[in-house]
């Protein structure tokens, strides 16, 4: 018996990205982990099961770790392990050295019983509020950094000034000196000056453009110039051996 309840211990690694909130609660009933086997990875499931304060919850599966460690990867439609050959950009893996592959054992992204973590997070609230998860909130410790961004979190209109409403993080105050705060350079920042490199680089598309067909103009021309001359000199040659005969 205590075997069994150690196999089926499962930590459920359950996320509440609205608040930007994490909890781990570990599981020792089987039944309440059984219906979300044979649930892929992005596959949505309620939480009714694991006890009254989850109902009305509806989580989505994210990963998970498997008992000896290995984690799911998305798009392996396995309950079992493999190994598969993994380069830059695939996740569960991270290169070491450029152009570096490996071959990697991951878990398939279907829940089995195997697994020892399984990531969820919260896509709807319930009924009731879960103590450390729901009921507190934790502040964003960096703001947005592009523009549209930032006009989209204050609503903001075009011909607002996006600098004036920049999230600043307030840095470690000093002994004996001024209150400092830290904000992120504004990307994608429509400014005069880039208006400006803008018209440049159009001009200069439309001087080279320009450019390109006039030296092609005077090239045809200077190519129809020489053909014409080459063809008068050929005629002059037959004129000439035509009166050489005729003597």
């Amino acid at each position: 018996l205590e075997w069994r309840s150690f196999a089926a211990m499962v930590k459920l690694n359950i996320s509440y990205p609205a608040h930007g909130t994490q909890k781990c609660i570990d599981i020792e009933d089987e039944l309440k982990i059984r219906p979300f086997y044979e649930k892929r990875m992005g596959a949505e499931a309620t939480g009714d099961h694991l006890g009254d304060e989850w109902k009305g919850y509806i989580f989505r599966l994210t990963g998970g770790n498997d008992k000896q460690g290995f984690p799911m990867k998305q798009g392996v439609l396995t309950n079992g392990r493999v190994r598969l050959l993994l380069s830059k950009g695939h996740s569960c893996f991270r290169p070491r050295r450029t152009g570096e592959r490996r071959r990697k054992s991951v878990h398939g992204c279907i829940v089995d019983a195997n697994l020892s973590v399984l990531s969820l997070i919260i896509i709807k609230k319930g009924e009731g509020e879960i103590a450390g998860l729901t009921d507190t909130t934790v502040p964003r410790r960096l703001g947005p950094k592009r523009a549209s961004k930032i006009r989209r979190l204050f609503n903001l209109s075009k011909e607002d000034d996006v600098r004036q409403y920049v999230v600043r993080r307030p840095l470690a105050e000093k002994e004996g000196k001024k209150a400092r705060s830290k904000a992120p350079k504004i990307q994608r920042l429509v400014t005069p000056v880039v208006l400006q490199r803008k018209r440049a680089r159009v001009a200069l598309k439309k001087n080279r453009a320009n450019k390109k067909r006039d030296d092609a103009a005077e090239y045809a021309k200077l190519l129809a110039m020489r053909l014409k001359e080459a063809k008068e000199r050929k005629m002059e040659r037959r004129r000439s051996s035509s009166m050489r005969k005729s003597q």
